[in-house]
């Protein structure tokens, strides 16, 4: 028809996509039954002609964020036989099993604003399968959510988490990228702490982003400007395990995509630049039962139950063991300094920001553990998974007396070679993720380490951007 526009691709309003997504998460949130949940999409997928491709994602063993584009059609067709080559993911399968399979998680499905992904597509997560169809080990998220689903089906116990995830704004696109030509990173804003103008470049990145995680059903708490020059942290509502885990994918993902149509990179290096306070992912943890919170005792030493004392006992027991789950990169290691404020210290408090657990001051609903000492760089589904873990299974300390044990500062490792140690030695880590995983698992961040100089010094190396696991340039890579 004349005047007729070429593309009708779907487009909806920011108010109308909250709506949906928000419905969408309580479905999982009420653990709707899968199968209805499959049928419904695919029902809806059908009808609205205005779609036309749908992005189903996975994270590898490392935590970089993979996207494939199926056309909608086709996979109404053939989404139950969705494969891809794992042996080009570094930490999947070897060249010689290199087919996978990719189940997706119906239940796991957002509607996008199409002004960062462009109209007419949807999200969905997927679940990476072995051949014949069971689990793939190395799928970090499969395991966290069955894990998630064996609590709830014994008990009824939930995992509640939430993320603070900073990161840093930089002038121009594929800024991490180009480091190996500039060697340097450009600040956006050198304010600091809650510090921008209404109107300025990092404000103009931080509105735009939090507009979009509003969205997506993140339930925004607030967002400013952090410590560091061009730093910046977008909060949002505690939900489960498995949900707060795609939602720093996802925060990641849009952060990048915002700043990117900006003109500049959003880096989530846990210490891109020296001399100013690094990124962390402060990840705050709670379990409960119904309406109970069984962190919480008004009575218990600063709040916390003894369940909550004993889960934080574990994970210091074990701190060194997933030190390497926790701060995966060469680079992770600089943020580890205690002149800026470093969560090294292997102990729990409720005031001292150098102890990698802190115990907020809390009440019988918001009691919590925060930890500390996790790089932004992390897998967030085996960084879970492994805290609450470890958390629940975990041995406890070997010195009975409480009080010499808390007098006692122990430190967590200061570089990679000696996480990887202690990471590969232990018998923990071989029972949380299996002997194969494991050996995977240190195989890959060797390889990082490897190509960078074994002593940090004072100043940033080229690469341990270039080579670091989400700065996605296998150009680079490959010319090592």
């Amino acid at each position: 028809m004349d005047g007729a526009p070429l593309r009708t691709f779907l487009e909806i309003p920011y108010d109308r996509l909250e709506e949906l997504n928000l419905a969408s998460k309580q479905q999982r949130l009420d653990r709707a039954d899968p199968g209805q949940v499959r049928e419904e999409r695919l029902r809806y997928l059908t009808d609205e002609k205005r779609i036309k491709a749908v992005t189903v994602c996975f994270t590898d063993l490392e935590g970089r964020f993979h996207m494939l584009d199926y056309d909608k059609k086709f996979l109404l067709k053939a989404g139950d036989c969705l494969t891809f080559d794992g042996s080009s993911i570094r930490g999947f399968a070897q060249q010689a099993e290199s087919d996978l399979r990719l189940a997706v998680d119906w239940p796991a499905f957002y509607w996008l604003p199409s002004d960062i992904f462009g109209p007419g597509k949807v999200l969905v997560f997927g679940e990476v399968l072995e051949r014949d169809g069971s689990r793939y080990g190395a799928d970090m998220r499969s395991r966290l959510k069955q894990y998630a689903d064996e609590l709830f089906g014994l008990g009824g116990t939930l995992i509640h988490a939430s993320n603070e995830i900073e990161g840093f704004l930089f002038k121009g696109r594929d800024a991490e990228r180009q480091y190996h030509v500039t060697g340097a990173f450009e600040f956006i804003s050198t304010g600091g702490y809650y510090h921008s103008l209404p109107g300025d470049a990092l404000r103009q990145f931080i509105d735009r982003s939090a507009e979009a995680q509003r969205a997506l059903g993140f339930g925004n708490e607030k967002d400013h400007p952090e410590v560091a020059p061009s730093q910046f942290e977008m909060n949002y509502a505690h939900t489960e395990a498995c949900v707060a885990a795609d939602q720093v994918q996802l925060y990641k993902l849009v952060c990048r995509q915002v700043a990117q149509q900006l003109d500049m990179t959003a880096s989530f290096l846990p210490k891109p630049v020296t001399g100013v306070n690094g990124s962390g992912m402060h990840t705050n943890l709670s379990l409960a039962r119904g309406q109970v919170n069984l962190f919480h005792d008004a009575r218990g030493e600063e709040g916390l139950s003894a369940a909550g004392w004993g889960f934080v006992e574990r994970i210091l027991a074990s701190a060194n063991d997933i030190c390497l789950i926790l701060n995966p990169s060469v680079n992770a290691y600089r943020r580890l300094d205690p002149r800026y404020e470093a969560p090294n210290q292997i102990k729990a408090s409720p005031v001292n920001r150098s102890a990698m657990i802190r115990i907020p001051l809390a009440d019988a609903k918001s009691a919590r553990l925060e930890i500390r000492s996790i790089a932004p760089d992390a897998n967030p589904y085996l960084a879970l998974y492994s805290l609450v873990r470890t958390g629940l299974e975990g041995p406890l300390p070997e010195e009975a007396d409480t009080e010499t044990r808390r007098a006692r500062t122990r430190f967590l490792p200061d570089n990679i070679y000696d996480a990887i140690r202690h990471f590969k030695a232990s018998a923990l880590v071989t029972e949380l993720l299996g002997a194969n995983v494991q050996a995977k698992y240190a195989e890959v961040k060797q390889l990082s380490a490897d190509r960078c100089p074994k002593a940090l010094g004072s100043v940033i190396k080229t690469s341990e951007v270039q080579f670091h696991h989400e700065v996605t340039n296998q150009y680079l890579w490959s010319r090592f």
